[in-house]
Protein backbone atom coordinates (compact mmCIF):
# COMPACT_ATOMS: atom_id res chain seq x y z
CA UNK A 1 0.00 0.00 0.00
CA UNK A 2 1.23 3.49 -0.80
CA UNK A 3 1.47 5.43 2.40
CA UNK A 4 1.62 8.92 3.72
CA UNK A 5 2.52 10.10 7.16
CA UNK A 6 1.30 11.97 10.23
CA UNK A 7 -1.93 10.04 10.56
CA UNK A 8 -2.85 10.49 6.92
CA UNK A 9 -2.07 7.21 5.14
CA UNK A 10 -2.68 6.48 1.53
CA UNK A 11 -0.62 9.21 -0.07
CA UNK A 12 0.61 7.81 -3.35
CA UNK A 13 4.02 8.27 -4.88
CA UNK A 14 4.21 11.32 -7.12
CA UNK A 15 4.75 9.15 -10.16
CA UNK A 16 1.18 7.84 -9.78
CA UNK A 17 -1.37 9.40 -12.06
CA UNK A 18 -3.75 11.86 -10.42
CA UNK A 19 -7.07 10.25 -11.13
CA UNK A 20 -10.51 11.44 -9.99
CA UNK A 21 -11.21 10.88 -6.31
CA UNK A 22 -13.77 8.17 -6.95
CA UNK A 23 -11.16 6.07 -8.78
CA UNK A 24 -8.56 6.23 -6.02
CA UNK A 25 -7.83 3.58 -3.40
CA UNK A 26 -10.10 3.72 -0.32
CA UNK A 27 -7.25 4.73 2.01
CA UNK A 28 -6.18 7.48 -0.38
CA UNK A 29 -9.72 8.83 -0.76
CA UNK A 30 -10.10 8.76 3.02
CA UNK A 31 -6.87 10.74 3.45
CA UNK A 32 -7.90 13.43 0.97
CA UNK A 33 -11.40 13.79 2.43
CA UNK A 34 -10.04 13.87 5.99
CA UNK A 35 -7.45 16.56 5.30
CA UNK A 36 -10.12 18.61 3.51
CA UNK A 37 -12.55 18.23 6.40
CA UNK A 38 -9.94 18.85 9.11
CA UNK A 39 -10.25 22.67 9.08
CA UNK A 40 -14.01 22.34 9.58
CA UNK A 41 -13.56 19.88 12.44
CA UNK A 42 -10.95 22.09 14.08
CA UNK A 43 -13.09 25.23 13.73
CA UNK A 44 -16.08 23.43 15.26
CA UNK A 45 -13.88 22.14 18.07
CA UNK A 46 -12.54 25.65 18.71
CA UNK A 47 -16.06 27.09 18.85
CA UNK A 48 -17.17 24.39 21.28
CA UNK A 49 -14.14 25.03 23.47
CA UNK A 50 -14.84 28.77 23.45
CA UNK A 51 -18.57 28.63 24.22
CA UNK A 52 -18.29 25.83 26.77
CA UNK A 53 -14.89 26.07 28.46
CA UNK A 54 -16.10 24.35 31.61
CA UNK A 55 -16.73 21.20 29.59
CA UNK A 56 -13.23 20.93 28.13
CA UNK A 57 -10.90 22.59 30.65
CA UNK A 58 -10.94 19.59 33.05
CA UNK A 59 -9.70 17.44 30.13
CA UNK A 60 -6.39 19.33 29.89
CA UNK A 61 -4.33 16.46 31.41
CA UNK A 62 -5.35 14.25 28.46
CA UNK A 63 -3.77 16.48 25.81
CA UNK A 64 -0.42 14.72 26.01
CA UNK A 65 -2.05 11.33 25.48
CA UNK A 66 -4.05 12.66 22.55
CA UNK A 67 -0.92 13.92 20.83
CA UNK A 68 0.73 10.57 21.47
CA UNK A 69 -2.17 8.89 19.68
CA UNK A 70 -1.71 11.17 16.65
CA UNK A 71 2.00 10.41 16.51
CA UNK A 72 1.32 6.68 16.88
CA UNK A 73 -0.90 6.90 13.80
CA UNK A 74 1.97 8.64 12.05
CA UNK A 75 4.23 5.72 12.88
CA UNK A 76 1.63 3.27 11.55
CA UNK A 77 1.80 4.94 8.14
CA UNK A 78 5.59 4.71 7.86
CA UNK A 79 7.24 1.89 5.94
CA UNK A 80 10.85 0.96 5.27
CA UNK A 81 10.73 2.51 1.76
CA UNK A 82 9.91 5.84 3.40
CA UNK A 83 13.26 5.74 5.18
CA UNK A 84 15.00 4.49 2.03
CA UNK A 85 13.84 7.62 0.19
CA UNK A 86 15.97 9.74 2.52
CA UNK A 87 19.09 7.85 1.44
CA UNK A 88 18.23 8.40 -2.23
CA UNK A 89 18.09 12.21 -1.97
CA UNK A 90 19.87 13.02 1.31
CA UNK A 91 20.94 16.55 0.49
CA UNK A 92 17.47 17.66 -0.61
CA UNK A 93 15.86 16.16 2.49
CA UNK A 94 18.56 17.79 4.64
CA UNK A 95 17.90 21.12 2.91
CA UNK A 96 14.21 20.85 3.77
CA UNK A 97 14.85 20.03 7.43
CA UNK A 98 17.50 22.75 7.73
CA UNK A 99 15.22 25.35 6.16
CA UNK A 100 12.36 24.37 8.43
CA UNK A 101 14.37 24.52 11.65
CA UNK A 102 16.12 27.76 10.65
CA UNK A 103 13.40 29.70 8.84
CA UNK A 104 10.33 29.02 10.98
CA UNK A 105 11.93 29.77 14.37
CA UNK A 106 13.57 32.91 12.93
CA UNK A 107 10.32 34.01 11.31
CA UNK A 108 8.51 33.39 14.59
CA UNK A 109 10.94 35.68 16.38
CA UNK A 110 10.52 38.28 13.61
CA UNK A 111 6.72 38.18 13.90
CA UNK A 112 6.90 38.47 17.69
CA UNK A 113 9.21 41.47 17.43
CA UNK A 114 7.31 43.29 14.67
CA UNK A 115 3.92 42.92 16.36
CA UNK A 116 5.28 43.53 19.84
CA UNK A 117 3.49 40.50 21.24
CA UNK A 118 3.19 39.99 25.00
CA UNK A 119 5.52 37.36 26.51
CA UNK A 120 3.10 34.44 26.79
CA UNK A 121 1.82 34.80 23.23
CA UNK A 122 5.36 35.42 21.99
CA UNK A 123 6.52 32.13 23.48
CA UNK A 124 3.60 30.36 21.82
CA UNK A 125 4.42 31.78 18.38
CA UNK A 126 8.10 30.91 18.70
CA UNK A 127 7.23 27.42 19.94
CA UNK A 128 5.11 26.83 16.84
CA UNK A 129 8.09 27.86 14.72
CA UNK A 130 10.36 25.43 16.56
CA UNK A 131 8.02 22.45 16.06
CA UNK A 132 8.64 19.79 13.41
CA UNK A 133 6.65 19.33 10.19
CA UNK A 134 2.86 19.49 10.24
CA UNK A 135 0.57 16.49 10.27
CA UNK A 136 -1.16 17.31 6.98
CA UNK A 137 1.83 18.42 4.92
CA UNK A 138 2.21 15.14 3.02
CA UNK A 139 -1.39 14.93 1.86
CA UNK A 140 -1.42 18.62 0.92
CA UNK A 141 1.80 18.11 -1.05
CA UNK A 142 0.19 15.24 -2.91
CA UNK A 143 -2.92 17.30 -3.69
CA UNK A 144 -0.63 20.07 -4.99
CA UNK A 145 1.15 17.58 -7.30
CA UNK A 146 4.38 18.09 -5.37
CA UNK A 147 7.11 15.59 -4.52
CA UNK A 148 5.23 13.49 -1.96
CA UNK A 149 8.13 11.10 -1.31
CA UNK A 150 10.36 14.03 -0.41
CA UNK A 151 7.64 15.47 1.81
CA UNK A 152 7.42 12.17 3.71
CA UNK A 153 11.21 12.11 4.10
CA UNK A 154 11.42 15.65 5.49
CA UNK A 155 8.54 15.14 7.92
CA UNK A 156 10.13 11.93 9.15
CA UNK A 157 13.51 13.55 9.72
CA UNK A 158 12.16 16.69 11.37
CA UNK A 159 9.99 14.61 13.71
CA UNK A 160 12.90 12.38 14.73
CA UNK A 161 15.04 15.46 15.42
CA UNK A 162 12.30 17.27 17.36
CA UNK A 163 13.19 15.98 20.86
CA UNK A 164 16.51 17.85 20.65
CA UNK A 165 15.92 20.75 18.28
CA UNK A 166 12.48 21.92 19.44
CA UNK A 167 13.39 22.54 23.12
CA UNK A 168 16.89 23.77 22.19
CA UNK A 169 15.61 26.38 19.72
CA UNK A 170 12.78 27.38 22.05
CA UNK A 171 15.26 27.90 24.90
CA UNK A 172 17.50 30.00 22.66
CA UNK A 173 14.82 32.20 21.09
CA UNK A 174 12.13 32.36 23.80
CA UNK A 175 14.27 32.16 26.91
CA UNK A 176 14.23 35.95 27.28
CA UNK A 177 10.41 35.93 27.49
CA UNK A 178 9.82 33.07 29.93
CA UNK A 179 11.76 30.26 31.60
CA UNK A 180 12.10 27.33 29.20
CA UNK A 181 12.58 23.89 30.84
CA UNK A 182 14.81 22.26 28.23
CA UNK A 183 15.20 18.82 29.74
CA UNK A 184 11.55 18.51 30.71
CA UNK A 185 10.54 19.44 27.17
CA UNK A 186 13.08 17.01 25.75
CA UNK A 187 11.67 14.13 27.79
CA UNK A 188 8.11 15.18 27.03
CA UNK A 189 8.72 15.18 23.26
CA UNK A 190 10.40 11.79 23.51
CA UNK A 191 7.36 10.45 25.33
CA UNK A 192 4.68 12.06 23.17
CA UNK A 193 6.38 12.07 19.75
CA UNK A 194 9.41 9.81 19.39
CA UNK A 195 8.25 6.76 21.34
CA UNK A 196 4.73 6.65 19.82
CA UNK A 197 6.20 6.97 16.31
CA UNK A 198 8.66 4.13 16.96
CA UNK A 199 5.91 1.95 18.42
CA UNK A 200 3.74 2.69 15.40
CA UNK A 201 6.55 1.70 13.02
CA UNK A 202 7.06 -1.57 14.91
CA UNK A 203 3.35 -2.37 14.86
CA UNK A 204 3.34 -1.69 11.12
CA UNK A 205 6.25 -4.09 10.62
CA UNK A 206 4.69 -6.83 12.75
CA UNK A 207 1.06 -6.47 11.63
CA UNK A 208 1.16 -4.82 8.22
CA UNK A 209 -1.94 -6.60 6.90
CA UNK A 210 -4.04 -5.47 9.86
CA UNK A 211 -2.76 -1.89 9.49
CA UNK A 212 -3.64 -1.97 5.79
CA UNK A 213 -7.20 -2.98 6.63
CA UNK A 214 -7.73 -0.17 9.15
CA UNK A 215 -5.80 2.47 7.20
CA UNK A 216 -8.91 4.22 5.81
CA UNK A 217 -10.01 4.96 9.38
CA UNK A 218 -6.68 6.36 10.61
CA UNK A 219 -6.98 9.82 9.00
CA UNK A 220 -10.31 10.37 10.69
CA UNK A 221 -9.06 9.21 14.07
CA UNK A 222 -6.09 11.56 13.76
CA UNK A 223 -8.36 14.44 12.72
CA UNK A 224 -10.65 13.88 15.70
CA UNK A 225 -7.65 13.74 18.06
CA UNK A 226 -6.29 17.04 16.68
CA UNK A 227 -9.72 18.69 16.99
CA UNK A 228 -9.98 17.39 20.55
CA UNK A 229 -6.66 19.00 21.44
CA UNK A 230 -7.74 22.31 19.89
CA UNK A 231 -11.03 22.31 21.84
CA UNK A 232 -9.18 21.89 25.14
CA UNK A 233 -6.55 24.51 24.30
CA UNK A 234 -9.16 27.07 23.23
CA UNK A 235 -11.22 26.34 26.36
CA UNK A 236 -8.20 27.09 28.52
CA UNK A 237 -7.67 30.42 26.73
CA UNK A 238 -11.33 31.42 26.31
CA UNK A 239 -11.00 34.47 28.54
CA UNK A 240 -8.06 35.78 26.52
CA UNK A 241 -9.38 35.14 23.03
CA UNK A 242 -11.77 38.09 23.09
CA UNK A 243 -8.91 40.52 23.67
CA UNK A 244 -5.95 38.79 21.98
CA UNK A 245 -7.66 36.65 19.34
CA UNK A 246 -7.31 39.07 16.40
CA UNK A 247 -3.67 39.80 17.21
CA UNK A 248 -2.85 36.09 17.49
CA UNK A 249 -4.64 35.36 14.21
CA UNK A 250 -2.69 38.11 12.45
CA UNK A 251 0.60 36.80 13.85
CA UNK A 252 -0.21 33.21 12.86
CA UNK A 253 -1.22 34.14 9.30
CA UNK A 254 1.93 36.20 8.84
CA UNK A 255 4.13 33.41 10.22
CA UNK A 256 2.53 30.74 8.06
CA UNK A 257 2.50 32.74 4.81
CA UNK A 258 6.14 33.74 5.25
CA UNK A 259 7.07 30.12 5.92
CA UNK A 260 5.30 28.90 2.79
CA UNK A 261 7.08 31.58 0.76
CA UNK A 262 10.53 30.93 2.21
CA UNK A 263 10.23 27.17 1.64
CA UNK A 264 9.36 27.69 -2.00
CA UNK A 265 11.96 30.43 -2.41
CA UNK A 266 14.83 28.37 -0.99
CA UNK A 267 14.00 25.49 -3.33
CA UNK A 268 13.79 27.89 -6.28
CA UNK A 269 17.13 29.50 -5.34
CA UNK A 270 18.70 26.03 -5.37
CA UNK A 271 17.19 25.48 -8.83
CA UNK A 272 15.15 22.47 -7.75
CA UNK A 273 12.24 21.33 -9.90
CA UNK A 274 8.66 22.46 -9.41
CA UNK A 275 7.41 19.36 -7.49
CA UNK A 276 10.30 19.78 -5.04
CA UNK A 277 9.57 23.49 -4.60
CA UNK A 278 5.98 22.70 -3.73
CA UNK A 279 6.99 20.02 -1.24
CA UNK A 280 9.47 22.32 0.53
CA UNK A 281 6.90 25.11 0.66
CA UNK A 282 4.47 22.95 2.63
CA UNK A 283 7.13 21.27 4.75
CA UNK A 284 8.45 24.62 5.94
CA UNK A 285 5.11 26.42 6.26
CA UNK A 286 2.99 23.71 7.92
CA UNK A 287 4.01 22.93 11.50
CA UNK A 288 3.07 20.31 14.08
CA UNK A 289 1.01 22.88 15.96
CA UNK A 290 -0.59 20.15 18.06
CA UNK A 291 2.81 19.49 19.61
CA UNK A 292 3.36 23.22 20.16
CA UNK A 293 -0.02 23.57 21.88
CA UNK A 294 0.64 20.55 24.07
CA UNK A 295 4.06 21.79 25.17
CA UNK A 296 2.74 25.30 25.78
CA UNK A 297 -0.13 24.02 27.90
CA UNK A 298 2.17 21.73 29.88
CA UNK A 299 5.13 24.05 30.50
CA UNK A 300 3.91 27.63 30.05
CA UNK A 301 0.27 28.76 30.14
CA UNK A 302 -3.06 28.38 28.32
CA UNK A 303 -2.46 31.73 26.63
CA UNK A 304 0.88 30.50 25.27
CA UNK A 305 -0.99 27.55 23.74
CA UNK A 306 -3.35 29.83 21.81
CA UNK A 307 -1.04 30.45 18.80
CA UNK A 308 -0.68 26.70 18.32
CA UNK A 309 -4.46 26.21 18.39
CA UNK A 310 -5.02 29.01 15.87
CA UNK A 311 -2.20 27.68 13.69
CA UNK A 312 -3.90 24.26 13.68
CA UNK A 313 -6.89 25.84 11.99
CA UNK A 314 -5.18 28.32 9.72
CA UNK A 315 -2.40 26.19 8.25
CA UNK A 316 -4.89 23.58 7.10
CA UNK A 317 -6.96 26.28 5.41
CA UNK A 318 -3.95 27.98 3.78
CA UNK A 319 -2.43 24.62 2.81
CA UNK A 320 -5.63 23.48 1.12
CA UNK A 321 -6.00 26.80 -0.73
CA UNK A 322 -2.39 26.84 -1.93
CA UNK A 323 -2.60 23.18 -2.95
CA UNK A 324 -5.65 24.04 -5.04
CA UNK A 325 -3.73 26.85 -6.76
CA UNK A 326 -0.69 24.65 -7.40
CA UNK A 327 -2.78 21.75 -8.71
CA UNK A 328 -4.27 24.00 -11.36
CA UNK A 329 -0.86 25.15 -12.58
CA UNK A 330 0.73 22.43 -14.75
CA UNK A 331 4.47 21.97 -14.91
CA UNK A 332 6.93 19.87 -16.88
CA UNK A 333 7.07 21.95 -20.03
CA UNK A 334 10.02 24.36 -20.34
CA UNK A 335 9.08 28.03 -20.56
CA UNK A 336 8.64 29.38 -24.08
CA UNK A 337 11.37 31.81 -25.08
CA UNK A 338 9.41 34.27 -27.23
CA UNK A 339 12.50 36.33 -28.07
CA UNK A 340 14.33 33.26 -29.37
CA UNK A 341 11.31 32.24 -31.41
CA UNK A 342 11.10 35.69 -32.95
CA UNK A 343 14.82 35.72 -33.79
CA UNK A 344 14.58 32.28 -35.34
CA UNK A 345 11.56 33.32 -37.45
CA UNK A 346 13.43 36.43 -38.63
CA UNK A 347 16.46 34.33 -39.59
CA UNK A 348 14.29 31.97 -41.63
CA UNK A 349 12.73 34.87 -43.53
Amino acid sequence: MNTGISGYPGVMDQSTEHSPTQHRAPSERSSIIAVTALPVLVILAGVLGFVSPATFTPLAPTITWSLGVVMFFMGLTLTLPDFARIAKRPWVAALGVLTQYVAMPALGLLVVTVYGLPPEIAVGVILVGCAPGGTASNVVTYLAKGDTALSVSITTLSTLLAPVLTPLLTLWLAGSYMDVPFWSMFLSICQTVLIPVIVGVLVRLLASEFVDRISPVLPWLASVAIAYIVAIVVAGSADSIATAGILVLLAVITHNVLGLGVGYGVAAACRLDTPTRRALSFEVGLQNSGLASTLATTYFSPLAALPGAVFSVWHNVSGALLASVFARRPYGQPPVDRAAESAEATARS
